[in-house]
């Protein structure tokens, strides 16, 4: 039986809450599951071409389509409308009651669902024989502890395997008690009525490393089903809502103008209606319907012929994959007379005092980005790899049983402020910081060995990637004090090539911020590029990160440098780092230094001739 236990919003369901994750909610955490299970009646279909060939290069052709979550239609009687939303199950699936220590899985049938129609948050599992309640019986809590391996598979903990060390058939009560002052595992107790018991640290550490107890069975609850062939890997433990049991492997594209005329242009907009335009009588069928409200100024005759001519290109461009290299193209040639609906920009003036470095600023007053979940890891980071089709296949945990035919994507609306830089001045300062690109290199390729990352000297972004980056971060945190965004709400996008290949180079940098809204936002970042403003608020940037509070050990490091390998310089919490959603490469490849005289650094930096008085 279906039944409604919570809410998330739409886009935490590619950034937080998407297949296979654990959503924690107020009296039970549940796990979402594959699309095998998710009902696609009420899930928009998304038009944005450019990402979907980038998907089908990661998960097949057989891909068709791009899908908002199911969302139900509005009511206000919960009985009346139809129960629609993302599909979840309890995980774990074990549970303990507060109140007498006992531990049992939910097949038990100890433990019953009490929910309430008109208040889905209070949806709980209750003890209802606990021997030490008298009254109401009291809500059962989920079991901290689980277990999971970076093969992206997850599973309850073996509790019985555990306190027995070993398989067992014994069938007597499990208990979960507090033996200590703190809630620390060491002062966790499981305790069986045979009379075996242990305590919970045995279950971390070297000591788990080496129990059998803990050989992975590659099961995959999401998809109802285990790894087929099983799994060699040795799972470890992990709590409950950890920030390792869930990272989403995402892909996004802005919505730029792909087309240079008008028709074709709107037909790629509206192409999630008229893909299914097969014969010139449907678009008569969709204008008739109202359909095709902003096609006013073409005949249906026009209309069919680039839809022909759409489909026709869209299969010539089958494998063209590349997300960036387009939207650079198109920040770069600042061209107002081909904005649309979902994409608004302006070229403006160049922030007083920094002519000499930056070759246009464009105001981005409007734009769209669409993001796709395409699959998962647990454990390790798919941050770690510089992209990601390096993530070994054995790493990502499939969202669907078979191969996908549409993944789930988020869209979301809002504005940006563009910065080229002028190539001339930025190649010279590169080839002056030759040494400190190198050490940059050395230290990316000693990240990758740690991880055992094939080839090691893959993926560099070389060191124009990182002052670019560097500038990103001080612009985000100066943005947000005068935007009234947080700075989690404001992203980077850094387009940059070196121009190997016979490639053109590029360094350029948008900083936007974007809602779910069909409005977007309110145009409160894109009033500070303008001209006056942004000098102010770039000269201020600069100077809040000549000191840190960490100075100067912060001011001394060196990438690569410190215990665990790092790949970052200048930079820390206090001066340069910046939230996940934020950040595009994990607080990696950052170095104040690189911008500004910082204490103690002999560096040229990159922008003090503009900072000095």
């Amino acid at each position: 039986m279906k039944t409604k236990v919570g809410d998330v919003r739409p886009t935490q369901l590619l950034h937080t809450y998407g297949v296979g994750s654990t959503v924690d909610l107020p009296h039970f955490a549940a796990l979402v599951m594959g699309l095998d299970d998710w009902e696609t009646t009420y899930g928009e279909l998304v038009t944005e071409e450019r990402l979907l060939r980038a998907v089908r290069t990661q998960l097949g052709q057989q891909v068709k389509e791009l899908r908002l979550p199911p969302i139900a239609p509005e009511s206000n009687d919960p009985k009346s409308g139809p129960l629609v939303g993302v599909p979840v199950v309890p995980f774990p699936q074990w549970f303990r009651c507060p109140r007498c220590d006992h531990l049992a899985p939910r097949s038990s049938g100890l433990f019953d669902l009490k929910t309430d129609m008109y208040r889905p948050e209070r949806a709980r599992y209750v003890h209802s024989n606990c021997q030490k309640t008298q009254g109401a019986p009291p809500a059962v809590l989920p079991a901290r502890f689980q277990v999971a391996c970076a093969h992206g598979h997850i599973d309850d903990f073996p509790w019985i395997r555990f306190v027995h060390n070993g398989p067992s058939d014994c069938r007597h009560e499990l208990h979960l008690m507090k033996v200590g002052a703190s809630d620390e595992a060491v002062d966790l107790l499981v305790r069986c009525g045979c009379g075996a018991n242990r305590r919970m640290s045995d279950a971390f550490g070297d000591t788990a490393k080496q129990d059998p107890t803990f050989g992975c069975r590659g099961r995959r609850p999401h998809l109802r089903d285990f790894e087929p062939g099983g799994c060699a890997e040795q799972a470890e433990t992990i709590l409950l809502g950890a920030s390792n049991s869930w990272f989403a492997i995402s892909l996004s594209a802005l919505s730029i103008p792909t087309q240079v005329d008008q028709l074709p242009q709107l037909v790629e907009d509206a192409w999630a209606v008229l893909q299914h335009a097969a014969t010139r009588d449907i678009v008569t069928a969709f204008r008739a319907i109202g359909n095709l409200k902003t096609f006013g100024n073409y005949t249906d005759d026009e209309v069919w012929k680039a839809i022909v001519a759409k489909r026709t290109g869209a299969e010539a461009a089958l494998e063209d994959s590349d997300l960036k290299t387009p939207e650079w193209v198109v920040f770069a040639a600042a061209d107002s007379s081909r904005n649309t609906r979902d994409f608004t920009l302006r070229e403006v003036a160049r922030p007083a005092g920094f002519e000499a470095y930056f070759e246009k600023v464009v105001l981005v007053d409007r734009l769209r980005e669409v993001r796709a979940l395409t699959g998962f890891t647990r454990i390790d980071s798919p941050g770690d790899y510089s992209d990601p089709t390096e993530i070994p296949k054995e790493l990502v945990a499939p969202i669907t049983r078979g191969k996908p035919v549409w993944v789930p994507v988020s869209e979301v609306r809002g504005e940006g402020i563009f910065l080229q830089f002028r190539e001339d001045v930025l190649s010279n300062w590169c080839r002056a910081l030759a040494d400190r690109d190198a050490l940059f290199h050395g230290a990316h390729a000693a990240w990758r060995r740690s991880r055992d990352i094939s080839p090691p000297d893959a993926g560099y972004p070389g060191i124009r990637y990182a002052l670019i980056h560097s500038l990103s971060h001080a612009l985000i945190r100066q943005l947000a004090v005068s935007s009234g965004y947080s700075s989690a709400s404001i992203r980077e996008r850094i387009y940059t090539n070196e121009g190997a290949g016979g490639t053109q180079p590029r360094a350029g940098l948008l900083l936007y911020t974007a809602a779910p809204d069909s409005e977007g936002t309110l145009g409160g970042l894109v009033a500070l590029g303008e001209p006056a403003k942004l000098g102010y608020l770039m000269r201020q940037a600069l100077e809040n990160i000549r000191l840190c509070a960490s100075d100067p050990l912060c001011a001394e490091h060196e990438p690569g440098a410190g215990g665990p390998v790092t790949l970052h310089g200048a930079a820390c919490h206090a001066c340069m780092f910046a939230p996940e959603t934020s950040c595009e490469r994990g607080n990696k490849y950052l170095d104040r230094a690189l911008l500004i005289k910082v204490l103690g650094s002999s560096l040229p930096a990159f922008f003090e001739p503009a900072t000095a008085p």
